[in-house]
């Protein structure tokens, strides 16, 4: 299918075109050889460890009608007779041909950052609007300068609704990510203590968050948690239309107010504007995720009776509070990432099951907090030894502090284990887990808790 033409993608870009016809149609854009589909534009994306002229060869063999290389100059990996356009930047080419493509969309973009539950937030509203409308949005994380521009790159003339994620860890990356998707509407999911090293504190993180509200048109609107510490802030920051949620909300009801909320082995109920609503998605967090959604969807215009039947049928992202049930216990597969506000979540969520031996934590290092680590990591020991977890796994380095939590917290010594590594732990978790338990895997990503995850599920093997 055709997208755009080389030259389109020349003028987007300011790339020189060194060779080839300006009326060649391209039907996409690739910067990864692995994954090219045959008629994409191969861009070649170039790094401290990698340089992607090296693979032009390999992109023309698999299907890339053209190449935009790094460089003044042809390099001599460009395969010969093969149409060129070479640019200083390409990184940059890719946002600012993914800014460019997207003005050609007659097509409505949300954006969604956060703390945490932004890919959450973004999956349930993909799975939802797709029954109404065509809806493209993020593959996986796609949440940065890479990752958005190919998040637009994949609409096409049908597309009515594009959801986009947007990630961060220094200041100014929002507002360079909005300006490539031109959001319409955004959901500022929640601030936490994340990122910190890189934006300092709450406040910083805020004002990070914020600019996505700043980026919005007058005719749009932002979808806010009314808990949220930095609410008003945020709002104050937008001329558009605001939409609240909450749950239990008390003196901060937002304008979706979940109430009444029941967990149960098929997931949480709770209650809506009159409705009864059951979601598979586990635990308080998620029916915030849950209420972000769907505030968009009354900011659009849907009517929730459309939109409800499809909440009983939505499915849990891989390593986001995934439940497995194995061969005489229960894991809960939470290891896509972590930081204090997704941690205390999770450990809510692990302190209300009920039925089971014992309720076990495997906590990984959280990443990227700065100066602020050994405190963070010391209170959130504290607090899930005081919540009613049984046992702690500990995994890493910055763990430690949490162990000196948890000891604080009323937890026995005996019920605390360190592994420094990740291989350590995977070795050794699984023979300390015992037939009956619930165990959740949660740390940054960094930290590769999949390792354990797997080993857990070799020891204990799929339930019958």
């Amino acid at each position: 299918m055709k997208r755009f033409t080389l030259g389109q993608a020349a003028d987007a870009t300011g790339a020189r075109l060194v060779r080839g016809d300006p009326e060649l149609a391209l039907a996409g854009v690739s910067t990864d050889t692995r994954t090219l589909q045959k008629g994409q534009l191969f861009l070649a994306l170039r790094g401290p460890n990698f340089d992607g002229n090296r693979f032009a060869g390999q992109a023309v063999a698999s299907g890339a009608p053209a190449l935009l290389l790094a460089g003044e100059e042809l390099p001599v990996t460009a395969p010969a007779g093969v149409p060129v356009l070479l640019h200083a930047d390409p990184r940059r080419a890719l946002g600012d041909l993914g800014a460019w493509y997207r003005s050609t969309l007659d097509a409505r973009v949300l954006g969604i950052t956060g703390s945490c539950g932004k890919t959450t937030t973004k999956n349930i509203a993909r799975e939802l609007f797709a029954r109404l409308c065509p809806v493209v949005a993020s593959p996986s994380s796609f949440n940065n300068d890479i990752g958005v521009p190919h998040t637009l790159l994949l609409a096409d003339a049908s597309t009515r609704l594009i959801v986009v994620e947007m990630g961060t860890n220094h200041p100014g990356e929002i507002a360079g990510l909005a300006r490539i998707a031109r959001p319409d509407c955004a959901v500022i999911t929640n601030v936490g203590a994340s990122h910190l090293a890189g934006l300092g504190s709450l406040a910083g993180v805020a004002r990070e968050k914020g600019a996505l509200a700043e980026a919005l048109p007058r005719d749009g609107f932002l979808v806010l948690n009314a808990a949220c510490r930095y609410a008003k802030e945020l709002a104050a920051r937008t001329s558009a239309r605001v939409l609240t949620f909450s749950v239990e909300g008390g003196a901060e009801r937002g304008d979706l107010d979940a109430r009444d909320l029941f967990f149960h082995p098929g997931g949480t109920t709770f209650r809506l504007d009159g409705h009864e609503v059951t979601s598979p998605l586990l635990g308080t967090h998620n029916v915030e995720n849950l209420l972000g959604a769907l505030a968009v969807a009354r900011g659009l215009g849907f009517e929730f009776e459309e939109l409800l039947p499809a909440v009983s049928q939505l499915s849990c992202a891989r390593s986001r509070m995934e439940r497995i049930e194995l061969s005489g216990i229960t894991l809960f597969d939470d290891c896509y990432n972590a930081n204090p506000q997704s941690l205390r979540a999770a450990v809510r969520v692990l302190s209300g099951l009920h039925g089971y031996r014992r309720r076990v934590l495997v906590l990984g290092d959280m990443l990227e907090l700065g100066e602020l680590s050994a405190e963070l990591h010391h209170e959130l020991g504290r607090e899930a030894a005081r919540s009613g977890v049984d046992a702690i796994l500990l995994v890493g380095t910055y763990v430690k502090a949490a162990a000196a939590g948890a000891l604080e917290g009323g937890l026995g010594s005996s019920a605390l284990v360190h592994f420094p590594t990740t291989d350590e732990a995977a070795r050794g978790a699984a023979d300390l887990v015992r037939e009956g338990d619930v165990v959740l895997v949660k740390g940054s990503r960094g930290m590769l808790l999949e390792r354990v995850v797997g080993a857990l599920r070799t020891r204990w093997g799929q339930a019958s």
